[in-house]
């Protein structure tokens, strides 16, 4: 059986209808009120992110060590992109650990080309999706057999949907929709984020390749990490 609930639809708060009688004296906010609307300016500075993420483009395959200081509000069609040698990705850090100083998360914006599609592969963190644009497939072993990944669960993807990834659990996100790309937000916890990949879904634990530095953290991550076993 399939967990259920793992790949939902973001909801979008209703507009209120305008009124046309005359306003009464302000009245101090339940904790109800109080919670709602922090959730519609939550959603809505996310919108606003994401629109402006939407108009990402390719700008080169350079990426730079920004941690000696970089504009507090950027332009995302300006910032460092590449495929980092995986076909049909267009990856761009938009805060970042090695690159950006970040602490506690990471962004990324990433565009998947129809067909395209990321490593099987695990991560001893958390992760957020947020999909912007297109539809595809995710993989993900929620229940791994103790010696190899085993054979997927299967979810689509769509626009304006958003799942999690726990930690440890192998996945794979796949552009399986040949009309359009697939553009997703992606936001990890406790960066740098070291990545073991599986060239399939029977791959022992034991023989998955450690990939530290990322690609996009190679050039300018300096200090080496120690392996992270399951």
């Amino acid at each position: 059986m399939q967990p259920g609930g793992l790949v939902r639809a973001v909801p979008q708060p209703c507009p209120a209808p305008r009124s046309t009688l005359k306003p009464e004296p302000e009245k101090q906010k339940s904790s109800a009120e109080t919670a709602e609307s922090v959730g519609a300016m939550f959603w809505h500075l996310l919108t606003v992110f994401a629109a402006t993420a939407l108009h990402f483009s390719a700008t080169g395959e350079a990426s730079e060590c920004l941690t000696d200081g970089f504009p507090l509000v950027r332009n995302v069609s300006k910032l460092p992109q590449g495929s980092f040698e995986i076909p049909g990705l267009s990856h761009t850090t938009l805060a970042g650990s090695v690159l950006h100083g970040m602490k506690e998360v990471e962004v990324w914006l990433q565009t998947l080309a129809p067909g395209a599609r990321t490593p099987i592969h695990r991560h001893s963190c958390e992760e957020a999706f947020l999909v912007l644009k297109g539809s595809g497939t995710l993989y993900l072993t929620t229940n791994m057999h103790p010696e190899f990944p085993g054979n997927p669960h299967e979810f689509r993807i769509f626009s304006n949907s958003t799942f999690l990834v726990p930690i440890d659990d192998v996945h794979q996100v796949w552009n399986t929709n040949e009309q359009e790309d697939l553009q997703i937000l992606v936001i990890i916890s406790r960066p740098p984020v070291k990545v073991f990949t599986y060239d399939d879904w029977f791959m022992p634990h034991t023989a998955a390749k450690l990939l530290f530095p990322i690609f996009w953290d190679a050039v300018c991550y300096q200090t080496p990490l120690e392996r992270d076993e399951l």
